[in-house]
């Protein structure tokens, strides 16, 4: 058996992440080693996203960079959303793929890998199972010290907008003893942060038997050791119920952060985008949180320029985002994705119309942004530390309340040395719209 070496290139979002390490522990374990440039690989993997048409374009262009490798004699493998909602689309029009892979063909990838023959081509797309495919391996790829923990595959919300369910599938919950051990795993690798995702994390264990299992699931997870930080992505307003903020509140060890796309406030809007919410309800579960967590801060994206959206609609959305000052806040213009109910609503919005709302809306919120900051001046805060500065005795880090990749950086001083994944207590000195500074203070003496 040859001795490959494979490189893995990875866009879209954190579960595509978690996939692409799934798949690379996979390769690992059957000789294939992992490197970290494509010019020393045998093989190239690209896991693609395919959820809105900029990604689609960038998913595009990387396969089309990755391609001129094949040069060489490489072999290049396309997987991920984009090669499983165009599947037969792609392996015609780009014959500069070798291997074409569905998201539900991980756990082949070694032996489909082992047993290609070069110059050939080929393609598979395995429906997705009834019950989520359990993958036990795992190589981390990004850092040793935060990972994302997928607890779920697949949607059944069916949001108008949305070409997840007919890409990935229903939803399928993992078992619990599933996603403990593979904490457990990560844990046992030095991981910190665990952050949880799914297409909706809220719903976890609903598909078992109806019930949320969500607040469990963390208890479980706090009683890990070596976890520092436990923080939720992807929750549903709806689902968000008294039992979870009672465990958010309560345990140490889970971020007062929580990351609940809502995507509108307009109930004629979030009707026509098949969205369980409605204005009220978001209103509602965003004051009970805040109540009882009252340094929580929430993110939410949005979706502007949605079909039969008018200046009334978007004139309602920006004074909601100004009267209900989310701490982090995200902006999409609306993509229309063909298959999708959305893409043949009347009353598309033009595209200068979609792209000057997300701007006015993003402008009002560097405004807030600003303004949280500025409250946090002169705090100290516990921060994660995930880079230095070359040459000099400062680090750039995260609080608590920012996501990886996402929020707000801490840009911090300090005497010592420190590595990534230390955790540091940094004096706040002054605030920007999207970053922090300070130094690293003696937590025991302040």
């Amino acid at each position: 058996m040859k001795a490959y070496k494979a490189y893995i290139e990875t866009l879209g979002c954190p579960k595509n992440i978690a996939d692409s390490e799934n798949a690379a522990g996979l390769l690992e374990k059957s000789g294939i080693r992992i490197v970290n440039d494509p010019a020393d690989a045998d093989i190239i993997i690209v896991n693609t996203c395919g959820f809105i048409n900029d990604a689609k374009k960038e998913s595009i262009d990387t396969i089309l960079d990755m391609a001129e490798y094949r040069k060489g004699g490489k072999t290049l493998v396309v997987t991920g959303c984009l090669s499983q909602r165009f599947n037969d689309e792609l392996f015609k029009e780009m014959p500069e793929i070798d291997i074409l892979l569905g998201v539900n063909d991980y756990a082949n990838l070694p032996d489909i890998i082992h047993n290609h023959d070069y110059g050939k081509r080929e393609k598979y797309q395995t429906t997705y199972e009834k019950e989520y495919l359990e993958i036990a391996e795992r190589k981390l790829l990004e850092n040793d010290y935060s990972a994302y923990l997928k607890v779920a595959e697949g949607c059944d919300n069916v949001c108008a907008y949305c070409v997840i369910p007919s890409i990935r599938g229903g939803y399928r919950s993992r078992r619990h003893e599933d996603v403990l051990a593979e904490a457990e795993l990560l844990a046992s690798k030095g991981i910190r942060e665990l952050v949880l995702v799914a297409q909706d994390v809220t719903a976890y264990g609903s598909d078992h038997d109806s019930k949320y299992r969500l607040p469990q699931l963390l208890l479980d997870l706090c009683d890990i050791d070596g976890i520092r930080w436990i923080r939720l992505m992807y929750c549903y307003e709806d689902r968000i119920t008294p039992e979870l903020i009672k465990v958010i509140a309560e345990k140490e060890k889970i971020c007062k952060y929580i990351d609940i796309p809502i995507q509108h406030c307009s109930d004629k809007i979030l009707k026509a985008m098949n969205r369980r919410s409605t204005k009220r309800s978001i209103i509602d579960t965003v004051a009970k949180l805040r109540e009882a967590i009252p340094d929580i801060h929430i993110r939410t994206t949005l979706i502007t320029g949605f079909p039969g959206e008018t200046d009334v609609e978007f004139k309602e959305l920006c004074e909601f985002v100004k009267t209900m000052k989310f701490e982090r806040l995200g902006v999409f213009h609306y993509s229309k994705e063909e298959g999708t109910p959305a893409a043949v609503m009347k009353g598309q919005v033009r595209e200068q119309t979609k792209v000057r709302r997300k701007e006015r809306l993003l402008a009002l919120q560097q405004e807030i942004a600003l303004e949280s900051n500025l409250k946090k001046i002169g705090k100290i805060l516990e921060v994660l530390v995930e880079e230095k500065v070359e040459g000099e005795d400062t680090y750039i880090g995260r609080t608590g309340y920012d996501a990886r990749e996402i929020d707000d950086s801490v840009i911090f001083s300090s005497e010592r040395e420190h590595r990534p994944g230390d955790f540091v207590h940094v004096r706040i000195n002054d605030a920007f719209d999207y970053d922090l500074t300070g130094e690293e203070i003696d937590y025991e003496f302040a």
